[in-house]
Protein backbone atom coordinates (compact mmCIF):
# COMPACT_ATOMS: atom_id res chain seq x y z
CA UNK A 1 0.00 0.00 0.00
CA UNK A 2 1.59 3.56 -0.93
CA UNK A 3 1.41 6.08 1.66
CA UNK A 4 2.75 9.72 1.14
CA UNK A 5 3.15 11.38 4.46
CA UNK A 6 4.63 15.20 4.85
CA UNK A 7 7.82 14.51 6.41
CA UNK A 8 8.39 15.39 10.07
CA UNK A 9 12.21 16.57 10.27
CA UNK A 10 11.86 15.87 14.32
CA UNK A 11 10.86 12.28 13.60
CA UNK A 12 14.37 9.99 13.69
CA UNK A 13 12.64 7.33 11.05
CA UNK A 14 11.97 10.42 8.71
CA UNK A 15 14.77 12.08 9.12
CA UNK A 16 16.74 8.88 8.47
CA UNK A 17 14.79 7.66 5.61
CA UNK A 18 15.07 11.17 3.96
CA UNK A 19 18.85 11.51 4.17
CA UNK A 20 19.15 7.97 3.15
CA UNK A 21 16.68 8.36 0.03
CA UNK A 22 18.34 11.67 -0.89
CA UNK A 23 21.55 9.55 -0.85
CA UNK A 24 20.42 6.81 -3.24
CA UNK A 25 18.67 9.71 -5.60
CA UNK A 26 22.36 11.29 -5.56
CA UNK A 27 24.16 7.57 -6.52
CA UNK A 28 21.94 7.66 -9.41
CA UNK A 29 22.77 8.67 -12.95
CA UNK A 30 20.51 11.00 -12.73
CA UNK A 31 21.42 12.32 -9.59
CA UNK A 32 25.62 12.44 -11.07
CA UNK A 33 26.10 8.77 -9.47
CA UNK A 34 28.25 10.02 -6.23
CA UNK A 35 27.56 9.78 -2.92
CA UNK A 36 26.34 12.95 -0.72
CA UNK A 37 29.60 13.99 1.38
CA UNK A 38 29.68 12.83 4.80
CA UNK A 39 28.99 16.55 5.67
CA UNK A 40 25.96 16.58 4.04
CA UNK A 41 24.98 13.03 5.06
CA UNK A 42 25.18 14.41 8.82
CA UNK A 43 24.35 17.85 8.63
CA UNK A 44 21.52 18.04 5.81
CA UNK A 45 18.44 17.68 8.07
CA UNK A 46 19.84 20.14 10.89
CA UNK A 47 20.05 22.50 7.95
CA UNK A 48 16.89 21.54 6.75
CA UNK A 49 15.38 22.42 9.99
CA UNK A 50 16.74 25.75 10.27
CA UNK A 51 14.75 27.11 6.78
CA UNK A 52 11.42 27.59 7.70
CA UNK A 53 10.57 27.49 3.53
CA UNK A 54 11.96 24.02 3.64
CA UNK A 55 8.94 21.53 2.65
CA UNK A 56 9.86 17.58 2.23
CA UNK A 57 7.64 14.22 1.49
CA UNK A 58 8.02 10.97 1.32
CA UNK A 59 6.82 7.95 -0.30
CA UNK A 60 6.33 4.39 1.62
CA UNK A 61 5.29 1.12 0.08
CA UNK A 62 4.13 -1.01 2.73
CA UNK A 63 6.14 0.86 5.29
CA UNK A 64 9.37 0.97 3.39
CA UNK A 65 10.91 4.12 2.20
CA UNK A 66 10.16 4.31 -1.55
CA UNK A 67 10.00 7.53 -2.38
CA UNK A 68 10.93 11.69 -1.62
CA UNK A 69 10.78 15.31 -3.03
CA UNK A 70 12.31 18.31 -0.90
CA UNK A 71 10.85 21.18 -1.87
CA UNK A 72 11.42 24.98 -1.23
CA UNK A 73 9.05 27.75 -0.86
CA UNK A 74 9.81 30.72 -3.49
CA UNK A 75 8.20 33.90 -4.43
CA UNK A 76 6.38 34.65 -7.75
CA UNK A 77 7.14 38.76 -8.15
CA UNK A 78 4.63 38.77 -11.29
CA UNK A 79 2.11 36.95 -9.65
CA UNK A 80 3.02 38.58 -5.79
CA UNK A 81 2.25 35.07 -4.74
CA UNK A 82 4.39 31.86 -3.01
CA UNK A 83 5.52 29.61 -5.21
CA UNK A 84 6.74 25.69 -4.69
CA UNK A 85 10.05 24.80 -5.95
CA UNK A 86 10.41 21.24 -6.12
CA UNK A 87 14.35 20.71 -5.66
CA UNK A 88 14.93 16.98 -5.23
CA UNK A 89 12.13 14.60 -6.69
CA UNK A 90 12.66 10.37 -6.78
CA UNK A 91 11.76 6.79 -6.30
CA UNK A 92 13.81 4.42 -5.45
CA UNK A 93 14.59 1.93 -8.25
CA UNK A 94 12.83 -1.01 -6.75
CA UNK A 95 9.42 1.21 -6.75
CA UNK A 96 9.76 2.62 -9.97
CA UNK A 97 6.63 1.79 -12.44
CA UNK A 98 4.85 1.63 -9.57
CA UNK A 99 2.83 4.75 -9.38
CA UNK A 100 4.59 6.36 -6.42
CA UNK A 101 5.78 9.26 -8.73
CA UNK A 102 2.39 10.36 -9.10
CA UNK A 103 0.93 9.68 -5.45
CA UNK A 104 3.91 11.68 -5.10
CA UNK A 105 2.50 14.94 -7.91
CA UNK A 106 -0.52 14.64 -6.82
CA UNK A 107 0.10 15.14 -3.15
CA UNK A 108 2.18 18.16 -3.97
CA UNK A 109 -0.15 19.23 -5.95
CA UNK A 110 -2.98 19.32 -3.25
CA UNK A 111 -0.20 20.79 -0.92
CA UNK A 112 0.04 23.49 -3.17
CA UNK A 113 -3.51 24.57 -3.79
CA UNK A 114 -3.91 23.72 0.55
CA UNK A 115 -1.10 26.33 1.19
CA UNK A 116 -1.80 29.07 -1.39
CA UNK A 117 1.17 28.82 -3.94
CA UNK A 118 0.42 30.15 -7.28
CA UNK A 119 2.33 27.76 -9.30
CA UNK A 120 5.00 24.71 -8.74
CA UNK A 121 8.61 24.59 -10.79
CA UNK A 122 11.04 22.01 -11.06
CA UNK A 123 14.32 20.93 -13.12
CA UNK A 124 15.05 18.22 -14.99
CA UNK A 125 17.91 16.84 -16.85
CA UNK A 126 17.39 16.99 -20.94
CA UNK A 127 17.97 13.46 -21.04
CA UNK A 128 15.18 12.07 -18.14
CA UNK A 129 12.56 11.95 -20.60
CA UNK A 130 11.20 9.45 -18.30
CA UNK A 131 11.27 12.39 -15.82
CA UNK A 132 9.78 14.46 -17.97
CA UNK A 133 7.03 12.34 -19.35
CA UNK A 134 5.92 12.35 -16.02
CA UNK A 135 6.05 15.99 -15.24
CA UNK A 136 4.25 16.77 -18.77
CA UNK A 137 1.19 14.17 -17.85
CA UNK A 138 0.94 16.10 -14.55
CA UNK A 139 0.69 19.47 -15.90
CA UNK A 140 4.08 20.68 -16.09
CA UNK A 141 5.52 22.69 -19.43
CA UNK A 142 8.93 24.42 -20.22
CA UNK A 143 7.94 27.82 -18.98
CA UNK A 144 8.48 30.93 -21.25
CA UNK A 145 7.16 34.17 -21.56
CA UNK A 146 7.05 34.80 -25.09
CA UNK A 147 7.81 32.25 -27.42
CA UNK A 148 9.58 34.79 -29.66
CA UNK A 149 12.36 34.52 -27.28
CA UNK A 150 12.11 30.50 -26.00
CA UNK A 151 12.19 28.93 -23.60
CA UNK A 152 14.05 29.66 -19.97
CA UNK A 153 17.92 28.37 -19.48
CA UNK A 154 18.99 26.67 -16.14
CA UNK A 155 22.05 27.85 -15.05
CA UNK A 156 24.53 27.91 -12.33
CA UNK A 157 27.29 29.37 -10.73
CA UNK A 158 28.99 27.48 -7.78
CA UNK A 159 30.16 29.54 -5.51
CA UNK A 160 33.98 28.52 -3.33
CA UNK A 161 34.19 29.09 -0.35
CA UNK A 162 37.26 28.32 2.18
Amino acid sequence: MLTITNADLNNPTHATDLVHMLNMYALDPMGGNEALSDYAQANLIKELKQRNTVRAILAYVDDQAAGFAICIEGFSTFACKPLLNIHDFAVHPDFRGQGVAQGMMQHLSTLSRELGYCKMTLEVLEGNTRAQNLYRAEGFAPYELNPEFGGAIIMQKKIVTD
